[in-house]
């Protein structure tokens, strides 16, 4: 077997701003197996600023897994631990080689095109005017949720777009949920938090700053407005640490990106340790080109959650890897009409 590895950048279509700043441009790297005259191509999702294996010997490491292909799936993945996105492009990619057809991963109704996916509609971070036109152009696209980013505008202009959206559409009309990427100071969360409780959302994210287990604890308990873990989960590698976690904190929901706790088999992990103390999750991708993108949906699917998962990511890009996956009224499907182009290596 044969590995190699190459880098991409992906470019957004327009900047699209988050709490910790505007993102043009997205990093982002293929591992190519090749045996038997069979290819395998697996995505490492990296996040420069947030993923935890964003380090200076990044590449070298995935120079390293690929000169040492022959170890084998679990060796490696022990070997990687500390670099989740690098596991995910493994598992990704030896799947992707020992697949009859290197792009469909979990054959299921969903990548046979017979069924879909429900996501929550993603709402960039903006002045008011762009936030509300994405706002608008969701609703008319169909979706029937919808996750909004808050924390770079005043909360008062956030709240006041939220509460006009709840004018005009109840709970049972659209599903709101908010992200707030740790924004929130610890001091004012929970009034905050009780103020949008009176807006019937879903769910916030990450209210307050990762790494303050005891102070997220007590927000998750005195609440009106579920939680979920989000960037907590970041870093988690051990899967005591992360019942540890689980059980201090002990948050509403969970959301899990492949790319940043480990793949499948990291994520799995997670999922086990939630259901056993009845914490509700769903599945979130990470700005991954479509490769990864594809990937997480598939095995996203068979895991039959029927919360809207966080999947919506594929059309942000001007260049991304053009593939049967498109998005048509709140849903993420699969064309098996369309074919996938995919020149790399």
């Amino acid at each position: 077997m044969k590995a190699t590895y190459h880098k991409y950048i992906l470019n957004f279509k327009q900047p699209s701003g988050t709490s910790r700043g505007v993102l043009k441009t997205k990093e982002t790297w293929f591992i190519i197996l090749k045996a038997n005259g069979k290819k395998g191509i697996g995505e490492c999702g990296i996040l420069r600023g947030l993923s935890a294996d964003d380090r200076p010997d990044y590449e070298d490491v995935l120079k390293w897994t690929c000169s040492n292909i022959h170890l084998g799936l679990d060796i490696l993945m022990e070997e990687l631990k500390q670099f989740p996105s690098i596991q995910f492009g493994l598992e990704m990619a030896l799947k992707s080689l020992n697949s009859r057809n290197p792009f469909e991963l979990f054959p299921s109704d969903f990548s046979l095109g017979r069924s879909s996916i429900p996501i929550n509609g993603l709402i960039w971070m903006g002045t008011k005017a762009f936030m509300k036109s994405q706002i608008e152009e969701k609703i008319r696209s169909g979706f029937r949720c919808i996750k909004m980013k808050i924390g770079a505008i005043d909360f008062e202009t956030e709240y006041e777009l939220l509460q006009s959206i709840r004018q005009d559409f109840s709970a049972n009309d659209i599903e709101l949920r908010v992200d707030a990427n740790g924004a929130f100071n610890k001091n004012e969360a929970l009034e905050k938090l009780k103020r949008l409780s009176d807006l019937e959302l879903h769910s916030i994210e990450q209210p307050i700053k990762s790494g303050q287990q005891q102070e997220m604890a007590r927000l998750c308990e005195d609440s009106p407005l579920p939680i979920a873990l989000d960037e907590e989960l970041i870093g988690i590698f051990d899967v005591t640490n992360k019942a540890k976690l689980i059980q201090t904190i002990k948050p509403q929901y969970i959301i899990l990106k492949p790319s940043f706790v480990g793949g499948w088999q990291g994520s799995q992990e997670w999922i086990d340790l939630s259901e056993n103390q009845n914490i509700g999750w769903w599945i979130t991708s990470a700005l991954e080109s479509n490769v990864g993108l594809n990937a997480i949906a598939q095995w996203t699917y068979t895991l039959s959650n029927s919360l809207p998962q966080g999947l919506g990511t594929g059309g942000l890009f001007t260049n991304n890897i053009v593939s049967p996956l498109h998005v048509e009224n709140g849903t993420l499907q699969y064309d098996k009409n369309k074919v996938w182009h995919f020149n790399l290596g």
